[in-house]
């Protein structure tokens, strides 16, 4: 029998929750997702190896259950377990509802695509009070968007931490600033058309008045201008859902952490502790709500 300290065991959990834990919580790639795996896999293996400290206490002394309260008296440092086990929920109930968030936004993001695509399609013939409402349809679709995901970018929203989220907003945002559009035509972007993106709100800002002057002067510029963007702004889109990108990568390292967690969340309890329940409220209830009404079947 292997003689471990409670300063020792107190050490190996704090090793657990700074490395194994931040590459599961943390993990933003394929590699920092298998680093967490090669760690955690002696703690719920059915061949425990005796050189983990973790696995050779459990060994030590029969585990015959756990307290009334949830804790495994059998430990050195049963809260220490205990309160590990309680971030490992509410890491659970995090990363569903950051997937369920994500997954929303992916849906969006084809909405999106499918906007600039309806505006690569205009063309010469096309009348101009048409342009002009195909124009304020992306403009009500883009504010959408950015209204509906703007509250997950701020400082503690639920995906405040998630590069994929942000640089989709961040992508979208430059493709309407971006002055190139219609630079052939004498044309400086959409803004020459009249839209812009309010510094403060993130908004797009749609100018009628100015289309109709421009249009009544140059028409196969704002054509010419509206198919270029159109076209960038349908591919940027493409490419973030696109397969290997920002954020199917990020729907994927969240799928493998949730299910990782669910199939091993009995294992690890009976050899923590139960942990405190996780208590979501706001974002994160209602992402989560929608998470186990899709997936929880």
């Amino acid at each position: 029998m292997i003689n471990i300290s409670p300063a020792s065991f107190t050490q190996s959990i704090a090793n657990f929750q700074s490395q194994a834990l931040s590459a599961l919580f943390n993990s933003s790639s394929d590699a920092k997702n298998s680093d967490f795996w090669a760690t955690i896999a002696p703690l719920v293996s059915s061949k425990p190896e005796a050189t983990n400290p973790l696995t050779a206490l459990a060994n030590s002394s029969s585990i015959n259950g756990l307290s009334p309260t949830g804790r495994n008296l059998a430990l050195f440092d049963p809260e220490s377990a205990f309160q590990m086990m309680s971030v490992i929920n509410n890491k659970d109930v995090s990363y569903k509802a950051q997937f369920s968030e994500l997954s929303q936004m992916k849906a969006y993001v084809s909405k999106m695509q499918d906007e600039g695509q309806s505006l690569s399609g205009i063309t010469l013939s096309t009348g101009n009070d048409s342009i002009k409402t195909q124009l304020q349809g992306f403009v009500s679709e883009y504010n959408s968007w950015v209204e509906r995901f703007t509250p997950d970018m701020q400082k503690n929203g639920l995906l405040a931490d998630t590069q994929a989220a942000q640089v989709s907003l961040y992508e979208l945002d430059q493709s309407i600033k971006n002055t190139f559009f219609g630079v052939k035509d004498d044309v400086h972007g959409l803004k020459d058309l009249g839209m812009t993106i309010d510094p403060n709100t993130k908004l797009a800002v749609f100018d009628s008045v100015k289309l109709d002057n421009l249009l009544a002067t140059n028409k196969q510029g704002v054509v010419n201008t509206l198919q270029e963007f159109g076209g960038n702004f349908a591919k940027s889109a493409s490419l973030l859902n696109a397969d290997n990108n920002f954020i199917p990568n990020q729907l994927n390292n969240l799928n493998k952490v949730i299910h990782y967690i669910a199939d091993n969340k009995d294992d690890l309890q009976a050899e923590f502790g139960t942990g405190n329940l996780a208590k979501p409220v706001g974002q994160v209830a209602l992402a989560l709500a929608a998470y186990n009404q899709t997936y929880n079947t």
